[in-house]
């Protein structure tokens, strides 16, 4: 899984959100399952920033966020990015030294046609 967060920050809050943005990486970093992070800056623009965090799995991403630290000082920082895109992705390639790897979808076949509610099961209609 793909954490991904747009952040837009102005000029005067640079050196904070930097030093909150050091600290969400090493929470969540030293997390199981966390392969680690980045966190970039826009060249062509300064004002947006990204944070990156992959996780070896959905569990590992979400019992990532579990510990009170993490609580505490990353959720509240990852409620700011930007909210016009989604920010958790599944892996569906990966490549190293040319060769790429494809992975399986983690989404269940019939997740496109499935609402909130009804994955638990057909509705029976009482007798």
């Amino acid at each position: 899984m793909l954490l991904v967060c747009r952040f837009a920050v102005p000029p005067a809050g640079t050196e904070r959100f930097a030093a909150r943005a050091r600290t969400a990486l090493e929470l969540l970093t030293a997390q199981p399952g966390c392969l680690g992070g980045r966190l970039g800056r826009a060249a062509e623009d300064p004002d947006r920033w990204v944070l990156v965090v992959e996780f070896e799995s959905v569990v590992a991403y979400r019992r990532a966020l579990s510990p009170f630290p993490v609580r505490e000082h990353v959720v509240p920082f990852l409620a700011e990015a930007l909210t016009d895109e989604t920010s958790v992705l599944e892996v569906l390639a990966s490549a190293s030294g040319g060769v790429v790897e494809q992975r399986v979808s983690l989404l269940a076949a019939d997740s496109g046609s499935v609402r909130v509610g009804e994955a638990a099961g057909p509705e029976v209609p009482p007798r």
